[in-house]
């Protein structure tokens, strides 16, 4: 008996010492308020928002695709763009289904551009990337291909190509940037 309900009792030990929430019942975990002091009292980052994802066929507002052929070596077969406003994602695609170069461009708090950049290119794995001048973030190479994301201020860029060279992604965020004026 006593170990059932030892988690409600660790539970309700931890919300009392957070500070009173003003009746005398403890809320338990399925309550409303149990939820709404969890998050009111959170001061933690809330970290990278999602990766996009390809939402619809069009043409990449910021890079022209036949740029993107020369720049990365590959003919370009479709462009697909995220849902994200007011600049989307671009995906161009090697064939029906290969994303062969991906481009995000965020723009919100500084924190989480660097985190952006940080999930793209951990510092701890990647090499220094600072190119466009002023920026700054991280390269490196994987299985997959190669990675190069850069973040000034509150604007981060994260270049993904399935090509093994970061030059390529670092040439593709260079002209992303300036195309974009960032």
């Amino acid at each position: 008996m006593l170990l059932s309900a030892l988690p409600t009792l660790v539970l309700t030990a931890a919300l009392s010492a957070c500070g009173d929430t003003g009746s005398t019942a403890a809320p338990t975990s399925e309550s409303p308020e149990a939820v709404q002091t969890t998050t009111e009292r959170s001061s933690a980052p809330a970290g990278p928002p999602p990766m996009p994802q390809p939402a619809a066929d069009g043409d990449c507002p910021y890079l022209d695709s036949d740029y993107v052929a020369q720049a990365n070596g590959q003919l370009v077969r479709k462009v697909r763009l995220s849902a994200d406003q007011p600049t989307p994602a671009c995906f161009f695609y090697a064939n029906a289904t290969e994303v062969q170069l991906s481009v995000w461009v965020f723009q919100g708090e500084e924190a989480t551009a660097k985190a952006v950049v940080d999930r793209a290119a951990p510092v701890a794995d990647s090499s220094p990337a600072s190119v466009p001048a002023g920026w700054q973030g991280g390269s490196l190479v994987g299985e997959q291909g190669a990675v190069y994301a850069v973040a000034k201020g509150g604007a981060a860029v994260v270049v993904t190509s399935n090509q093994r060279q970061t030059i390529k992604a670092r040439e593709v965020a260079s002209t992303a940037i300036e195309e974009l004026g960032l």
